[in-house]
């Protein structure tokens, strides 16, 4: 479903490189998830007071802190699309990242609150009401939830996003939390134990967790963290492929956001070539990295005697 909505609302939407199809993207995710948690949001809310459970208030309100996640990828895809400017050459690229760390802010705040809830509902524990509209409602949120999980998963695939990638890993933690509720449910009707409070408990903990996870990736790729060991063997490999390069050392990968990565690297060729041969094969290499990895690349010639043996 997700692949007809993208091409009836996107142009060029397989032109992934380009950043308004890149923001396009974000956008419509966002959309798709601020409709889909309000509706969720108000349904739980309804069930949940009726029921009287807790756990299915928590639940609700987790969909309202994934609504506001939503807002945030949405002004994430719109500041990250910014072009470069005298302050910011490399682009704002970064700001998914810091989008990211935002979702997580919200996801870990309410954690946090639905944690107290939890405790105060294990302390003085309330009778839950049965009802079989109410659990239908919990088992459409699943199904739901589970085409938000695929359909973030595919965009955080398809326009490499790390937030719509922690959008879907926390739709699937709903998935989880909603059928933990139901179990308990009615597991509640047969046992005396604060069945609900301690369910909302392992919700909660389940959304701290899943927030700090989110977090730590997000704050390892704006400190910068170390390249794919996988994609410096392709650089590595598509400049050795020259037919005059002997060797290549010091690669330098920076990134500045999806789409937005730069990269060095030295290539040894012998010193009795012509300069403007192997300059017009340096560019050429250059510009094939660009169109097959998506990098500006940046090529510095090392002029070496043949003699010498060449770096691997």
């Amino acid at each position: 479903m997700i692949r007809l909505i993208i091409r009836q609302c996107i142009r060029n939407y397989r032109d992934t490189a380009d950043p308004a199809v890149r923001e396009a993207y974000g956008l419509l995710s966002g959309v798709l998830g601020i409709a889909c948690n309000l509706v969720l949001f108000l349904a739980k809310l309804a069930a949940g007071l009726f029921m009287g459970s807790i756990a299915v208030i928590s639940d609700a309100f987790n969909n309202l802190s994934d609504l506001g996640s939503s807002l945030v990828a949405i002004f994430g895809a719109k500041l990250s699309s910014r072009p470069p400017d005298e302050d910011h050459p490399h682009g704002h690229g970064r700001f998914e990242y810091v989008a990211s760390l935002a979702v997580s802010f919200i996801i870990f705040g309410a954690g946090l609150q639905l944690l107290r809830a939890a405790v105060e509902k294990i302390i003085t524990p309330q009778a839950i009401v049965f009802s079989m509209p109410a659990l239908a409602v919990l088992l459409v949120s699943m199904i739901i939830k589970l085409w938000m999980y695929s359909y973030n998963r595919y965009i955080g695939k398809t326009i490499n996003s790390g937030v719509n990638r922690a959008v879907a890993r926390d739709s699937l933690n709903d998935v989880f939390a909603t059928g933990a509720v139901i179990a308990g449910t009615m597991l509640s009707r047969y046992v005396d134990w604060p069945v609900d409070g301690l369910l909302g408990l392992a919700i909660s903990l389940l959304i701290i967790y899943t927030g700090f996870g989110i977090a730590r990736d997000s704050v390892n790729l704006l400190l910068g963290c170390s390249p794919d060991p996988q994609l410096v063997e392709e650089i590595r490999a598509f400049v050795l492929k020259g037919k005059n390069i002997l060797g290549v050392h010091d690669l330098v990968v920076h990134d500045y956001g999806p789409g937005r990565v730069t990269a060095s690297i030295h290539a040894e060729v012998s010193d009795d070539l012509d300069i403007v041969d192997i300059h017009a094969e340096i560019d050429a290499i250059e510009q094939q990295i660009k169109n097959q990895l998506g990098i500006d690349m940046v090529i510095h010639l090392d002029p070496v005697s043949e003699s010498k043996s060449p770096s691997p």
